[in-house]
């Protein structure tokens, strides 16, 4: 039983964080943090697939699980592939809905903290800096969701030089969102 509510929570937290992404964060080129965040500048700047990119970037961090630790290279390898395959697929439904940008950052937060708070909250994630954060949360015991927001603020000041102000503040929003919802949903 448990194995199927990991199964709904990897797929049903994928759509969400997709969704969230495709939705309401790319329509106004607003920033996710951590290596979402990192893929969506490298689509906003040169157009590249955000999933594509959130793949290449977690190699490294996924040869690291290897290594260290092969549960968590295993619970979080399925993760990081269908959630970079589902931004990558549902792409297209980023001009469905009209919503002004400072709503779409908040939305836009709490389907991406809901979608990795839930993952999280079944021992997978995304991968890459979700990985990280939940690796040093079983270490240390402070919440992930503190973790995802730091990392996150970090990712979201490297983006801010490349973005507009008004941009750069929306993804501040928009992490703060994230950061919360996944604490609320994985306590």
């Amino acid at each position: 039983m448990y194995f199927l509510k990991k199964g709904f929570a990897l797929i049903f937290g994928s759509i969400l964080l997709s969704l969230g992404v495709n939705l309401f964060l790319v329509p106004h080129e607003i920033l996710d943090g951590g290596t979402v965040g990192i893929g969506l500048i490298l689509n906003y700047i040169w157009d590249l697939n955000t999933g594509l990119i959130i793949i290449i970037l977690s190699i490294p961090i996924f040869i690291f699980a290897w290594f260290h630790n092969r549960n968590y290279f295993y619970n979080n390898l399925h993760g990081m592939l269908i959630s970079s395959f589902l931004i990558d697929f549902l792409k297209p439904v980023g001009g469905l809905l009209e919503v002004e940008a400072i709503y779409s950052s908040i939305l836009g937060g709490i389907l991406v903290g809901s979608g990795i708070g839930l993952m999280l909250k079944f021992h997978t994630s995304t991968g890459g800096t979700d990985f990280i954060a939940q690796f040093l949360c079983d270490k240390t015991g402070i919440n992930v969701g503190i973790y995802i927001l730091i990392i996150d603020a970090f990712v979201i000041i490297c983006g801010g030089l490349l973005l507009t102000s008004e941009t750069f503040l929306l993804s501040i929003l928009t992490i703060l969102f994230v950061g919360i919802t996944t604490s609320y949903i994985t306590r």
